[in-house]
């Protein structure tokens, strides 16, 4: 009879198998309700702003430390993940998102609110970078299709939570809604790190394999190309952030009301599904460089259509289109990190150059606030994101053009 360690643990041929299919699906599950932490504070902006009578640059608070805490999640959670496998840290970040929206529901002021968002931030984290590392793992041919429908649990979430969200805050108050998140993430998600006992083992023929894909960066270390990496993460999600973040308030301003801009994010999310799995098919073929500059482009080109029109059907139209051409951004970074550095190092590197995503995200949704509370209007903080997606296109160009010039030689 076996010992529960050796039952624990698999062989190479459990890669891309049954069970690998099943874990990814329940990936996809628990990503899908832990993403509220990242989307119910943008649908709560304005009930928030109203109540603690908050200019919005300050209202934008709550969501850039969610942002914050995601990212510092998204990192230290990953080692944790690295040494003992997700089970132990997806108990740890659930109850940490749980306690964190019942005590929210409770805040006295705004910073209270704004700081109890560290915890729920950090307890959402697990279901995104550590959750697509972990995932990593189990596929080799098809790691880029399942690292993006892993990543398509964020997105199905995006596009389910805010119209509930916006619904119970409109009849049952922003606090009643808290409270009941949390309770909702920590009947529903604990029961689902059940799925996830069991460990894969890093045999020598799967490392071998893994590491022969690494691919090398002329004139970069793997440090540096790390921090390039990051620097990238940062700007196109400053960029990704101002329809994302402010869409909700920016329907408000123009008129429509804020169940209208619910409705265009969870749109806008729902889309990015669709640009989540196709971006997964497309980097498995050409790479996950290639994958991203592609998105970072069209990102650009949905960024300027907001700044050319902002009537009703124009922001549902652009909405579905931005959420079509960036869904896939964010996902490419991990496929980058698996083809670029070794596998053991999976979960700290998947969950830096994530965690520079979010960063990225909180930075410019406090920044696009600031600018609309200096200008009036969010025209300049659209022309603010447009700059920033310019610098990623920039960067993941040089990128791209170096590791292209690596490798022709190899075809000589």
């Amino acid at each position: 009879m076996s010992s529960p360690a050796q039952s624990a643990s698999t062989i190479p041929s459990d890669i891309e198998s049954a069970y690998a299919w099943m874990r990814l699906a329940t990936g996809v599950v628990l990503g899908s309700i832990g993403s509220v932490g990242m989307w119910s504070v943008v649908v709560a902006l304005p009930a928030v702003q109203a109540e603690f009578h908050a200019v919005r640059a300050d209202a934008s608070l709550p969501y850039t430390f969610a942002m914050v805490g995601f990212a510092l999640g998204g990192v230290l959670i990953g080692r944790l993940v690295d040494r003992v496998g997700i089970v132990m840290p997806i108990v740890i970040s659930v109850l940490a998102l749980g306690g964190g929206y019942v005590a929210s529901g409770l805040a006295a002021t705004l910073w209270q609110f704004a700081l109890i968002h560290l915890a729920i931030g950090f307890g959402s984290s697990v279901t995104f970078a550590p959750l697509i590392a972990d995932l990593s793992h189990w596929f080799a041919r098809r790691r880029g299709i399942a690292v993006a429908i892993c990543a398509s649990g964020n997105y199905i979430g995006g596009a389910i939570w805010p119209p509930l969200v916006q619904y119970f805050i409109a009849t049952d108050g922003w606090r009643f809604t808290q409270i009941g998140i949390g309770l909702i993430c920590l009947f529903t998600m604990l029961p689902l790190a059940l799925v996830f006992r069991r460990r894969i083992a890093h045999s020598v023929a799967e490392t071998a394999l893994a590491a022969a894909r690494v691919r090398a960066m002329p004139g970069l270390s793997r440090n540096l190309l790390q921090g390039i990496l990051c620097l990238a993460g940062v700007a196109c999600c400053v960029a990704m952030s101002m329809p994302q973040v402010h869409i909700v308030a920016y329907c408000g301003d123009l008129g429509y009301g804020a169940a209208r801009g619910a409705e265009m994010l969870s749109l806008m999310l729902g889309f990015g599904i669709v640009s989540r799995i196709l971006s997964g098919f497309v980097a498995d073929r050409i790479g996950g460089l290639a994958t991203l500059l592609m998105g970072s482009l069209m990102q650009g080109v949905a960024l300027f259509l907001y700044l050319l029109f902002d009537g009703l059907t124009s922001l549902y139209v652009i909405s579905a289109l931005f959420g079509l051409f960036q869904g896939g951004i964010v996902p490419m970074y991990a496929i980058i990190v698996r083809e670029f550095f070794p596998p053991q190092e999976a979960g700290a590197r998947v969950g830096l150059v994530v965690m520079s995503t979010i960063v990225g995200m909180a930075l410019g949704g406090w920044m696009s606030g600031a600018i609309f509370d200096y200008t009036g209007s969010y025209a300049q903080a659209f022309a603010n994101g447009l700059l920033w997606n310019l610098l990623n296109v920039s960067i993941i160009g040089f990128l791209l053009w170096r590791s292209r010039r690596a490798a022709r030689p190899a075809f000589a």
